[in-house]
């Protein structure tokens, strides 16, 4: 790692800034990585919050860090019948839910040309149409309760600008970055705001099976010399999801260290 690199600041304590209040917040990949540390945040934030991840243990893991506001649940985001199951316990445990959170993703870094077609289609169904079709299962409670609320997509800025040996995942999240604006327009009269975080390279269970080289080099070409925590990423999240951003909605917003400084 660069001598020059500047270390994490401490997050500021959420209960200074956001009372979720008992919103009931729905966040899948939450058994790990970016989304465990979004569930982490927004049940500190006074949320309550279903982890749900095809990880059964690793959702329940998560669960442990606060078992009074944290409800682990499995969902197959790639399964539409799945993501219809964990609507259903959802809706009849907790209730309409006020946030929803996508942040399970999965890639393989590798050239183009050397992908195979199993590999190419889980990049597309876990990156892409399961948010779709998570995002449709609950918009739609979301619109018929109305009560407003928000929706968090992770994307990624390999998205915006582009990433050598990510092509099918930057289409994907590209697709997001586009799918996300497009809802937001939709249900903006239903007061629903859609979002999008596009964070870089981050230091989650994905990124540490990269070779060393590759994330060393990576984060040198970042200009704060790092790469991001989870919870740096969560905390913009947060934001979005909080009542701090009321009246924003179709909007893109990379936590990348200054990696991609797109418009």
């Amino acid at each position: 790692m660069d001598d020059g690199a500047l270390a994490p600041v401490d997050a500021p304590d959420p209960h200074r800034l956001v009372d979720l209040d008992g919103t009931v917040c729905v966040v899948t990949g939450g058994g790990s990585g970016i989304g465990r540390a979004v569930v982490h945040l927004l049940a500190a934030s006074k949320g309550r919050v279903v982890a749900a991840d095809l990880d059964e243990q690793g959702a329940t893991e998560t669960a442990g860090l606060d078992r009074d506001r944290i409800v682990p649940e499995r969902v197959d985001v790639t399964d539409p019948g799945s993501v219809v199951a964990l609507r259903e316990r959802v809706l009849g445990s907790l209730g309409v839910p006020g946030i929803v959170v996508n942040a399970a993703g999965w890639d393989r870094i590798e050239p183009f040309l050397d992908t195979t077609l199993a590999s190419r289609s889980k990049v597309i169904a876990v990156n892409f149409a399961g948010l779709v079709e998570v995002c449709h299962a609950f918009v739609g409670p979301m619109v018929a309760g109305g009560a407003g609320g928000g929706v968090v997509n992770i994307a990624s800025d390999a998205g915006r600008v582009g990433s050598m040996g990510e092509t099918v995942y930057a289409g994907a999240k590209g697709g997001v970055i586009s799918f996300s604006k497009s809802l937001a327009r939709e249900v903006a009269r239903h007061g629903i705001r859609v979002n999008c975080i596009c964070p870089g390279p981050t230091d989650t269970p994905l990124f540490r099976q990269q070779p060393e080289r590759m994330r060393e080099a990576l984060a040198r070409a970042i200009p704060f010399r790092r790469i991001a925590t989870p919870e740096e990423v969560a905390a913009a999240v947060l934001f979005f999801a909080s009542p701090m951003a009321a009246f924003v909605t179709g909007q893109v917003l990379s936590v990348s260290g200054g990696l991609t400084m797109a418009g």
